[in-house]
């Protein structure tokens, strides 16, 4: 399939079922911490300056983000997870929000679960591997900001990745910089053979 990034707009925001788009493009979902870079991700892969809003301010998504790209699939951006600042019961609404979308949506054909390069992945990070798993959803990992580690380290920073998700070795995992755009292209094919 040939995708027309520059043919990508953020389609609507969702916060239940009944908002979801209702045709059947092929969607792929976006997770991770909320500093992980998601929005960086989505821009740098859409070839935009800002259709994801970054921001300083982790935890700013706080619905289900649809973005139509050249009428051929969407990417769905998640609410960040593991962010201190905001209640236990916002975290649960998000958490309920994410949980019906993954394990319901027949238009989900994977997930890019996105994890920091440079730290070992959090409890949060582990578990929704684990859940991808469980619920057999195809899973991307995508490790963020290698621009900042030295490209020697890169190896060892993988490997304690993948110790601490117990990674399986049929999962696609891709070094990743919205920086020098390092990993773009090997996104792009695990996402397309996804669909």
């Amino acid at each position: 399939m040939e995708i027309n990034t520059h043919n990508a707009e953020i389609l609507l925001s969702a916060a239940n079922k009944s908002h979801y788009p209702q045709d059947d493009l092929p969607e792929v979902a976006l997770a991770g911490r909320s500093n992980v870079g998601k929005s960086s991700f989505i821009n740098t892969m859409l070839n935009r300056k800002n259709l994801a809003r970054t921001s300083g301010k982790p935890g700013k998504t706080q619905l289900l983000n649809f973005f139509n790209i050249d009428d051929k699939m969407r990417f769905v951006d998640v609410p960040g997870y593991g962010y201190a600042r905001v209640s236990k019961k916002e975290r649960e609404k998000w958490s309920r929000m994410i949980e019906e979308y993954l394990t319901t949506r027949e238009n989900l054909r994977a997930v890019v679960s996105l994890v920091d390069l440079r730290h070992d992945p959090s409890a949060d990070d582990v578990q929704m591997y684990e859940f991808l798993k469980y619920y057999e959803i195809p899973v991307i990992i995508v490790a963020t900001k290698a621009d900042k580690i030295p490209r020697g380290k890169w190896n060892k920073h993988e490997s304690a990745i993948k110790k601490k998700l117990n990674f399986d070795p049929s999962d696609d995992f891709i070094l990743f910089s919205s920086v020098s755009k390092a990993g773009m292209d090997q996104a792009w094919d695990a996402i397309l053979e996804k669909l």
